[in-house]
């Protein structure tokens, strides 16, 4: 029987096999990556004289009170307050007060616009006020996808947030609310502009007054760390976590990651790069991928804090490249080949990028930067692809996996827990079991059908009856494994390891007890001629350690340098 007439083997032992692979590998866990709840915010007002409300706290009670019986009327004591807190602002800018109840203001003019069904987008809106009518409208962005009419927007400080991946909330203090964008539709032209099927984006909403005009405007806070207002440059309010617990909660990309192992077929059109950030030709793009069994959701609490230091900030820009992880990595890596040559074509990128891969996605990046030209086709097959009989679709997908030079776009790589030299989770009985659950795609299996009736395989490699999987490409003793290790990286690309250690000590070589994180022992995720080498306190997902986050950082403050 073969892959593509196997069905799912619900043994005892695969499903034991199965278990120890998803908890052993990459920790899986009970609780959501991220969980959202929506509450209505507390509001604390200063009082005057006497213990009266006055100025904008005295409006945003009163508005808070009309919010569900007077929705417009509500708006327009919000509108009210927050140019009642403006002119506060103009006078003293650092009354923190004043800057409290503005942003607070504002954010409820957006959830007042959201859960009231208002549309200030597509024209202007009359919204009636103690004062006189306010003209609500917005500050025309002549990007098309930026067209406001095309997103919900939800102030962050509705949003309660917790969850696996979301255990700190990184903020900026500044002026403005912070909000929430999520597009109403999902974008057809998302893979083409490499950005996310439904845009999720933190804004800043900045409320400015002309006479009785209120002009909102969404401004980017990673773009920029401060705004215009009221003829100061002042501080911009950021956060960045919410959005991206928003993006997690609502995709639940926890969901697909065995199932993108165990048939990756079924996913092939989620493997391409991700910009989390629309493209800035000014800033470096930091490229993560991930490993086996797992998602770009891996990375939230590394960029989470991260987003937190202003100067990478102001440097870098955070990309994924996501695929399905049951894939054999020689063939994931060429995807992102082909991926980020339509990135240099649509970008034209202009600094070098820094990719950080953890696990089976370090083993993706190390192809990245390595010269096989056709040593490795060569090693398998003695004889140039042109005398090799092979189907034409065969032929191009196995010198697209095996025949392939550094990619010159990238400047920098940190490898986090990566096992260069193979894991015995691919050769073990767990693996065995665990790779014998994966259905490989009819494309590959149509090519390692030819291989076999090509090759000739000598014996000290690992025994072959069909194309490896990503399990199998794990192995020590994988044949790909053992001949990309003959090939020295790249000279002249910087490259940099980081790996847990379980704290149980034991040997740096392959006498046992070994040092490992559980899953990756140090001889193989240690490669000589690395800038540098950190060993955290950490399991196999050292990615998510503080320690291996502060020293990615330290890497990207240093890079360019």
């Amino acid at each position: 029987m073969n892959n593509t007439d196997r069905q799912f083997p619900f043994t005892p032992l695969a499903n034991y096999a199965l278990a120890i692979l998803a908890a052993g590998t990459l920790a899986g866990c009970a609780s959501p990556y991220s969980a959202i709840s929506e509450r209505r915010p507390e509001y604390h007002p200063a009082t005057g004289a006497g213990g009266a409300l006055v100025g904008a706290p005295a409006e945003i009670t009163k508005a808070m009170e009309q919010e569900r019986r007077d929705p417009l009327a509500a708006l327009g004591g919000y509108i009210t307050a927050a140019e009642v807190a403006s002119r506060q602002l103009q006078s003293n800018p650092k009354d923190e007060q004043a800057r409290n109840d503005y942003n607070f203001s504002v954010g409820r003019i957006i959830a007042t616009i959201r859960d009231a069904k208002l549309d200030p987008w597509t024209k202007p809106l009359s919204v009636p006020a103690s004062g006189g009518a306010w003209v609500l409208t917005h500050k025309p962005d002549p990007r098309p996808q930026w067209n406001p009419a095309l997103y919900t927007f939800t102030p962050v400080d509705q949003f309660d947030v917790h969850g696996t991946y979301v255990t700190e909330r990184t903020t900026r203090p500044g002026l403005g609310a912070p909000t929430v964008a999520v597009a109403r539709n999902l974008d057809p032209s998302a893979a083409a502009r490499y950005a996310p099927p439904r845009i999720y984006y933190g804004v800043t909403t900045i409320a400015r007054f002309e006479g009785r005009r209120c002009v909102l405007a969404f401004e980017d806070p990673l773009a920029a760390e401060t705004t215009r207002f009221q003829g100061r440059t002042v501080p911009m309010g950021a956060d960045f976590t919410v959005p991206i617990a928003v993006m997690l909660a609502a995709n639940d990309p926890k969901k697909m990651e065995l199932a993108r192992v165990l048939r990756p077929e079924k996913y092939a059109q989620t493997a391409r790069v991700i910009a989390l950030q629309p493209y800035d030709p000014n800033r470096t793009v930091v490229l993560f991928v991930h490993g086996l069994m797992d998602s770009q959701a891996t990375w939230t609490p590394m960029i989470n804090t991260l987003r937190g230091d202003p100067e990478i900030r102001k440097r870098y820009q955070f990309w994924f490249y996501s695929y399905p992880s049951g894939y054999p990595y020689p063939y994931s890596a060429s995807i992102l080949r082909h991926e980020l040559d339509g990135v240099e074509k649509k970008f034209n990128l202009q600094k070098k990028i820094v990719v950080v891969g953890h696990s089976m996605g370090g083993c993706i990046s190390r192809l990245l930067i390595t010269d096989a030209g056709d040593k490795l086709w060569m090693g398998i097959f003695k004889k140039p692809p042109g005398e090799v009989p092979m189907s034409p679709e065969s032929k191009k997908l196995i010198t697209d996996s095996l025949i392939f030079q550094h990619r010159p776009e990238v400047g920098r790589v940190i490898f986090v827990d990566a096992p260069l030299k193979g894991s015995e989770l691919g050769s073990n009985w767990v693996g065995r079991i665990s790779s014998s659950l994966v259905k490989a795609p009819v494309a590959l299996l149509s090519a390692g059908d030819d291989v076999m009736k090509t090759v000739h395989f000598e014996s000290g490699g690992q025994t072959m009856k069909r194309i490896p999987n990503s399990v199998d490409t794990l192995a020590p003793n994988n044949r790909f494994v053992l001949a990309v290790n003959t090939i020295p990286v790249t000279p002249g690309i910087p490259y940099h390891i980081i790996g847990g250690d379980r704290g149980k000590g034991g040997n740096k070589d392959q006498t046992k007890p070994m040092m490992s994180d559980g899953v990756v022992a140090y001889w193989s995720y240690h490669m000589d001629g690395a800038q540098s080498e950190k060993i955290v306190p950490s399991g196999h997902s050292a990615h998510q350690n503080p320690e291996a986050i502060e020293e990615v950082r330290r890497i990207l403050k240093l890079n360019g340098r």
